[in-house]
């Protein structure tokens, strides 16, 4: 046995110290740094996909990456790998002689990400109507009046974000969160839009009554009054689209619907 030991001893590599098995070191080096730049990437990615959703970087506007990278108190590597992704995602354009900018919101794109949605939010709220307790009706009353709060007080974001919590809630009621996980995947386009409908005048008060009926439906125990008026809801944001991009033209790509009501019935289910 001693002569077996003193042989793996010697067969280690000059330098490396008894008993450590060979590239340990070299692993253990490494692995802190990579998952620092992991961390970095996917800090920036969510602060630039934030801003980008938010409209606080607008459509066509640039995204330098060395200002970023300073911002963020990093090398341009996890800059760039974070861009990488936002370019998966649609959000950003990357062009290797000009730079990046953040992407317009492809107009042809907002119909079938409507459909999409609605389809999953029409299942989760078919389902919240038959299982909802009178503690979850609540929470979703409590809801709308934070958005209610939010609309008071103009804070657009807020009421975006009590929007997108009032939705996600309809799905934990149903006992299928994952079907907002999902919606949330395909519409990001359609919450870019949805942004800039905001400020309308009159919008918020028409989503919260709309959020109000369905809600009233929820707790009525009446699914397909629910799924109704769920389809209404979401149905009417391709409404405003040819008014909000002739409002804001350099915002879009791609050609606007030629009647946005005709799309909104094709894509209501019968």
């Amino acid at each position: 046995m001693a002569s077996t030991s003193r042989r793996a001893l010697d067969a280690q590599p000059p330098g490396t110290a008894p008993g450590t098995v060979p590239g340990k070191v070299l692993g253990t080096a490494k692995e802190p740094r990579l998952s620092a730049r992991a961390t970095a990437t996917a800090e920036i990615y969510r602060s630039l996909r934030g801003d980008i959703v938010a409209m606080r970087r607008k459509p066509g506007e640039p995204i330098v990456e060395k200002h970023v990278a300073e911002s963020f108190g990093v090398s341009r590597t996890p800059v760039r790998e974070a861009l990488l992704r936002l370019a998966d995602d649609g959000l950003v354009e990357i062009f290797p002689q000009s730079g990046t900018f953040v992407a317009r919101i492809p107009v042809n794109a907002l119909p079938e990400a409507v459909v999409i949605r609605t389809s999953l939010e029409c299942t989760a709220v078919r389902y919240a109507a038959v299982r909802a307790a009178r503690s979850q009706v609540a929470a979703l009353r409590a809801n709308i009046l934070l958005q209610q709060e939010t609309m008071a007080a103009g804070d657009l974001d807020g009421f975006h974000e009590a929007d997108e919590a009032f939705h996600s809630l309809i799905s934990e009621i149903a006992g299928f969160p994952g079907l907002w996980n999902m919606a949330q995947q395909v519409k990001v386009q359609v919450d870019r839009y949805r942004r800039l409908t905001l400020p309308e005048p009159g919008r918020i008060p028409h989503v919260l009554a709309e959020h109000g009926g369905i809600v009233d439906a929820i707790a009525a125990r009446d699914p397909a009054e629910a799924e109704r008026l769920m389809t209404i809801h979401l149905g009417a944001l391709l409404e405003s689209v040819p008014n909000t991009q002739g409002a804001n033209p350099f915002f879009f790509s791609g050609a606007q619907p030629d009647d946005a009501s005709k799309t909104k019935k094709e894509s209501t289910p019968s």
